[in-house]
């Protein structure tokens, strides 16, 4: 079929059967040619009418029976269902939650989304006769709505349904409905009040109570939460909680101890916005000094204690040149007497060295181009080669 969603003629045939309450009957009647070429004919009954048709294959065959009753038979059709009409307007099938968040981008008005406490249900006194024990026993569940306020600007909207994310998507189409016409507003210039509504944008997003917590962290105020009252049976309980913060104090109630301590925060935060604010202080800028050179490596007697392969490098480091290059020239000499010769380029100055063992030739190469450039030779090294001779 060209549309996977439209009925097959056998579908329509046994909803055709269904509306008239008789069974459709399908019957192989002939079947011949060679393997590879086959041809099924089949026949179909529906109450005292029989079609015949053939196909290449037993369900082509069935189908084209099917076709063939549903344009010639009598019996009376059901009418046929209108098509489900899309919940979703939108084009490309993208929600309102979705729709409305590219729109308060280009309007640059977050939407916040908040959840509310939902209704409270009517409170049933148990009633302990016959028909209050059935009711209570019987007593079909009320299914639950949820609430969610949405604030894009200065625009509040609210939206509710069986799940939150469709009382969000009920809460975005009234936001697109009422917004979509409007013109966008524009940017105002960066100011102190703009900083404020960008700080009490940012609150928006955090919990009562960590804004709590964070007024008083700058204030330098204690905070203390204390649960003071319980009551209620078991599966209604009631908690109310005391907030503490500095001299202010409020209390809250929920079903919840959370319930409770966030609805006492946000009561202690209406007095807290009442607060002066606090003054701010400027941070002194750190001025960091250069440290002066106290050496200077391009002297003539810098690092005559050092080893000459790291004091050639280091000068040339301060020069800012390229580095000293060493390259082994030959090596000659019987298998344990054998020698060296290790040359080194700086620039356009040449030197060699040679030593008993590749170490010994580079240092000596080092040394010879250290006292070519005008620099003191090393003391460490003058016993060196002494050294060596004697082992």
């Amino acid at each position: 079929m060209a549309n996977p969603k439209e009925k097959t003629p056998m579908c329509l045939v046994n909803e055709l059967a269904r509306f008239n309450r008789i069974q459709p009957q399908y019957k192989l009647l002939n079947e011949r040619g060679p393997a590879h070429a086959k041809m099924f004919t089949v026949q179909l009954t529906l109450g005292e009418q029989t079609w015949e048709a053939e196909g290449s294959s037993i369900k082509k065959a069935q189908h084209s029976a099917a076709s063939k009753a549903l344009n010639e038979t009598t019996l009376p059709k059901p009418t046929p269902r209108p098509p489900k009409t899309n919940v979703n307007n939108n084009p490309g099938s993208i929600t309102p939650t979705v729709e409305l968040n590219g729109l308060a981008m280009k309007r640059g008005e977050p939407a916040i989304y908040r959840p509310l406490d939902p209704k409270p249900l009517p409170n049933y006194r148990a009633n302990y006769n016959f028909r209050g024990m059935y009711n209570q026993r019987y007593h079909c569940p009320v299914p639950k709505i949820f609430y969610v306020q949405l604030t894009v600007g200065n625009s509040e909207f609210f939206g509710e349904g069986k799940t939150r994310q469709a009382a969000r998507h009920n809460a975005a189409m009234k936001a697109l409905q009422a917004l979509q016409n409007e013109p966008i507003p524009e940017k105002l210039p960066q100011n102190g009040e703009t900083g404020k509504e960008s700080e009490e944008d940012k609150d928006a997003n955090k919990s009562e109570i960590s804004v709590v917590f964070e007024i008083a962290l700058k204030r330098n105020i204690p905070v203390s939460f204390e649960v003071i009252k319980e009551s209620g049976p078991p599966h209604m309980k009631s908690f109310v909680t005391r907030v503490t913060v500095g001299e202010f104090t409020a209390e809250g109630e929920g079903n919840s101890k959370k319930l409770s301590k966030k609805r006492a925060a946000m009561a202690v935060l209406q007095e807290l916005k009442k607060l002066p604010p606090l003054p701010v202080i400027e941070k002194p800028k750190l001025y960091f000094k250069k440290r002066p050179k106290t050496i200077l490596k391009t002297g003539p007697e810098y690092g005559q204690g050092m080893n000459p392969i790291s004091r050639l490098a280091q000068i040339q480091q301060a020069k800012k040149e390229k580095e000293p290059e060493y390259v082994l020239l030959s090596e000659r000499g019987m298998p344990r007497r054998r020698e060296f010769v290790m040359q080194v380029k700086v620039g356009n100055e040449i030197t060699t060295g040679t030593g008993p063992n590749k170490k010994i030739a580079k240092r000596n190469a080092a040394e010879a181009m250290l006292l070519q450039l005008g620099y003191k030779a090393s003391t460490p090294l003058q016993d060196q080669p002494e050294k060596v001779r004697t082992n």
